[in-house]
Order: C-alpha cells, then sequence, then structure tokens
C-alpha cells in the first residue's frame, strides 16, 4: 500500500487546553468533516455568540478554568488547506489525528511529518492534561482534598478512547490505543495488544501485538500475542510495513517487510528486510524481495534452522463471529466531504 496524501482540506471545532502560560496541551474535536474549498490554514477562536451552533451540547465547556490544572478550555475553530502538506501546528495536528481515528481519512492518506514536533509534552492525569511540571504540585493538592487522582502517563499523544469512543470495536485496554490509530468496525484489541498513530486495521481483526506507527494490517487477519509489526518512529527504517488479508503473525513473531494476502509467519520468528530466505526452488533471496508477496508461509526448518518461504493455499484465519462483530455485509465508511 503506497502513501498517496489526499489532496484535500479539512475543518473542525474543538476545545483546546490551555495552560496559564498560554501552552497549548492538546485539542479535543466532537466536530470533524473534509473540506474540498478550504481557503487556508489557521486556528481561530470561536466567538460568544457562535459556540451554541459550532459546539453544541459541549458549548457549556468553553471558558471553564481548572485551577488546579492551571489551565482553562478555549473554543477553537482549526482549517487545514491540504491534507498533503506537513501540519502547521499543534491544532492542526490533533485535527489530523482526530480524522483518522474517527475513520474520516485512512492512515497515510495524509501528511504528518513532523507531528511528534508540533506537540507538547504532557501528563496526563484522571483530571485531564497538564503540564509535567505541574503534576506533583496536583498529586499533594489532590491528596490533601482527598480528590482521586493518577497520573496514566507522559508523552506526546494521548490514548484515542479520551477523544474518540467507537462503539464497533472493542479495546480490553484504553492505555494501548493512541490518537490517530484507526480501527476497522470488528476489531478486537486485546489487552496486550497495541496500535500507534497513521496505524491500523482495514477490517475485522484480532489485535493482541503491535501495531507501529505507519503500519496497517487488512481484513480478517489476526496479530497474535507479542508479536510485532516494525513501524517508523526509531531505527531509520522508512519502509511502511502493510500485511494484507487473512494474514496470521504468529505469537512473539516480527515483521519489517509487508506481507500479501493469506501469508502466515510462523511463532517467535522475526523478518527483517535482510533476512536470507530459501524459497522452495532452492534459490536464497533477501526477504525485501519477497515483501507483498500472496500466498507464503515464512517458517524456520527445525533440522536445519534455515528461514524458509513455501507457497501454500491455506486458509489460515477463522476469527470468532461474537468477538469480530461479523456481518454478512462488506464494511462502508462515510466521509462527510464538504
Amino acid at each position: 500500500m503506497e502513501t498517496r496524501y489526499l489532496n484535500t482540506g479539512a475543518e473542525g471545532f474543538g476545545l483546546a487546553t490551555v495552560t496559564d502560560t498560554n501552552t497549548v496541551l492538546d485539542t479535543w474535536y466532537p466536530f470533524t468533516w473534509l473540506r474540498r474549498d478550504a481557503p487556508g490554514s489557521s486556528t481561530s477562536e470561536l466567538a460568544q455568540s457562535s459556540l451554541a451552533d459550532s459546539l453544541r451540547k459541549w458549548a457549556g465547556l468553553a471558558g471553564q478554568r481548572d485551577a488546579r490544572r492551571a489551565v482553562r478550555t478555549v473554543a477553537v475553530k482549526t482549517t487545514i488547506a491540504n491534507l498533503a502538506v506537513p501540519p502547521a501546528d499543534l491544532h492542526d495536528v490533533y485535527l489530523r489525528l482526530h480524522l483518522l481515528s474517527q475513520r474520516l481519512i485512512e492512515p497515510r492518506q495524509a501528511n504528518l511529518t513532523g507531528f511528534l514536533d508540533r506537540l507538547a509534552d504532557v501528563a496526563w492525569t484522571t483530571l485531564g492534561p497538564c503540564e509535567p511540571s505541574e503534576a506533583l504540585d496536583l498529586l499533594r493538592v489532590c491528596r490533601a482534598e482527598g480528590v482521586p487522582f493518577d497520573v496514566r502517563g507522559t508523552f506526546k499523544v494521548p490514548r484515542m478512547m479520551d477523544y474518540v469512543v467507537p462503539d464497533d470495536v472493542w479495546i480490553a485496554d484504553a492505555d494501548r490505543v493512541l490518537l490517530g490509530g484507526y480501527l476497522a468496525p470488528g476489531t478486537t484489541v486485546t489487552a496486550e495488544g497495541f496500535i500507534g498513530v497513521n496505524a491500523g486495521t482495514f477490517g475485522p481483526c484480532m489485535v493482541e501485538g503491535r501495531i507501529s506507527l505507519g503500519a496497517v494490517v487488512g481484513e480478517f487477519s489476526d496479530i497474535g500475542g507479542g508479536a510485532s509489526i516494525m513501524g517508523t518512529t526509531s531505527g531509520g527504517g522508512k519502509h511502511q510495513v502493510t500485511l494484507g488479508k487473512r494474514c496470521l503473525l504468529g505469537a512473539n513473531a516480527g515483521i519489517g517487510i509487508s506481507l500479501g494476502d493469506d501469508c502466515a509467519v510462523e511463532a517467535g520468528l522475526y523478518l527483517t528486510a535482510g533476512t536470507r530466505i530459501r524459497l522452495s526452488s532452492g534459490e536464497v533471496v533477501k526477504a525485501i524481495n519477497l515483501s507483498g508477496r500472496n500466498g507464503l508461509v515464512y517458517r524456520r526448518n527445525s533440522q536445519t534452522g534455515q528461514i524458509e518461504a513455501l507457497e501454500s493455499e491455506r486458509s489460515w484465519i477463522t476469527l470468532h463471529p461474537s468477538l469480530h462483530r461479523l456481518s454478512p455485509q462488506p464494511y462502508r465508511f462515510a466521509r462527510d466531504l464538504r
């Protein structure tokens, strides 16, 4: 699957968390859509007179201040002229991440170049985001007042379910799916599964392992427990890994190459681009030369230790209907393009 950015714009009405020193920590967009005629990229504060129409039942949150976290909530309108252009600021990044998790766009359709540099360092707490330097003071105040409080983590990207909560997927642990993850209806993410930014599933899937930044998985595939799909965050890798339909990535396996449809990787086997693989013809090739090929089973020969790729017409996947909300009708995602 190639990276093909959409040459269209987007817009959203949202609520930004701003510190007393005017640092923007996050922006939540309950209302988003795509726009063909976006005039430019900008973020502006919504006028008081437009709050009711723009934010509807969320309008009452605008203007609130939390003295304990030293933050206030600001109503904003963000416009992106072209999703193919890198994000301009934090608001721009958050709108793109919302578009992904709300399924208005698919992974790799928005340019996210440099997105981490645009985001603030944030302490994500049970009372909401705050600056990391304020977290211990906030803990002290909450304990003195008898208010339950917990710091979930410090990171630039928040968890998806604090902003977008799909009703047609299962996520056992909300900490394991980041905002900007894309989960197709029927996807189940177990407690040890993980889905990163600009990554996810294109149909009902079982996710018991890691789908890292930029990686995508086709429908009816199974990412086994402890398995890992190499992302593009660290290590210098540029290849965005794609798994085809009906693939099985065995427990504790891993891949740094793409798999076509109907492929399987043996449990515990990690394939990198330079892994030497023996074909049924006897030829030995680098794994990258097989990237994206259909109907291959990757395994380690138990007698010789040689990694092999064998052709197979076997169907490897049978997802349990009760875990994936399987339907005889194909899923269609509506795209709101104004």
